[in-house]
C-alpha cells in the first residue's frame, strides 16, 4: 500500500492539473469579449466629392470613366451611389458615349449602372453614323458590354430622326439600335411617319 501511495497522489495530482487548465482555458476564453459577426446592414462606410473613377482593360487602357459630384459607398452590396453623374464609355474601335442623369448606381464591381431621372446617354458621330441621344428616367449601362438599355419609355435622336416608344436596346459595338412597344417614327427628309407595334431597328 506504501509502495502504490506515490503513484496514487501523482495521479491525483495530475487530474487535478487537467482540471485547473480546462477551468484556466475556459474562463480566459469567457473573459475575452469576443467581437459579434459584423451585420451587413446598408449603411454608407465612406464618401467622396468631386470623384473620378477610372475601369481599364487587361492591358492597363481606360475603357470606362464614371465622375460625380458625390458619392457613397454601401458595402452590404457594394454599391456606390453617385450624385450627377456622368458615365463614359471610351472602349477602343468603338464611338464614346457620354451618359448623364440625376444620380446613379454603380454595381458589380462597375459592371452595372443604374442612371436615374432624366437619364440622357449621347453617342458622339463617327465616319459612318449620325450622332446619337437617348432620353429616359431610367437608363442601364453594362460598361463591358457597350450595351445601354431600359424597359422605360424612351426618345431616341440620330441625326434629325425621331424615334420613341416603351422600351430601348443599343449595342454600341455592333451600332445596333431596337426600340418596341408601341413606337412612333419620325424619318428626317421625309414627311413619312410611322406606327408600330411590334418595334423597330435602327443602325
Amino acid at each position: 500500500m506504501k509502495e502504490r501511495l506515490p503513484a496514487l497522489i501523482a495521479l491525483l495530482l495530475l487530474i487535478a492539473l487537467v482540471a485547473c487548465t480546462w477551468w484556466a482555458a475556459d474562463y480566459a476564453q469567457r473573459a475575452i469579449p469576443v467581437d459579434p459577426p459584423r451585420r451587413l446592414t446598408h449603411e454608407m462606410d465612406s464618401w467622396a466629392r468631386d470623384f473620378v473613377m477610372l475601369r481599364t482593360d487587361p492591358q492597363g487602357k481606360p475603357i470606362n470613366r464614371m465622375e460625380g459630384k458625390y458619392v457613397e459607398h454601401f458595402p452590404d452590396d457594394d454599391s456606390y451611389h453617385v450624385t450627377a453623374p456622368r458615365a463614359i464609355g471610351q472602349q477602343e474601335a468603338n464611338p464614346i458615349t457620354v451618359g448623364t442623369a440625376n444620380t446613379a448606381v454603380m454595381e458589380q464591381g462597375g459592371k452595372r449602372i443604374v442612371m436615374n431621372g432624366k437619364a440622357h446617354l449621347h453617342r458622339q458621330q463617327d465616319a459612318q453614323n449620325d450622332a446619337l441621344d437617348v432620353r429616359s428616367e431610367q437608363l442601364i449601362i453594362l460598361p463591358d458590354e457597350d450595351v445601354i438599355y431600359t424597359d422605360l419609355p424612351a426618345v431616341v435622336l440620330k441625326g434629325n430622326s425621331r424615334m420613341s416608344g416603351t422600351g430601348m436596346h443599343y449595342n454600341n459595338k455592333t451600332r445596333q439600335l431596337q426600340v418596341s412597344a408601341s413606337t412612333d417614327v419620325e424619318i428626317s427628309g421625309s414627311e413619312t411617319r410611322g406606327r408600330t407595334r411590334n418595334g423597330a431597328n435602327q443602325n
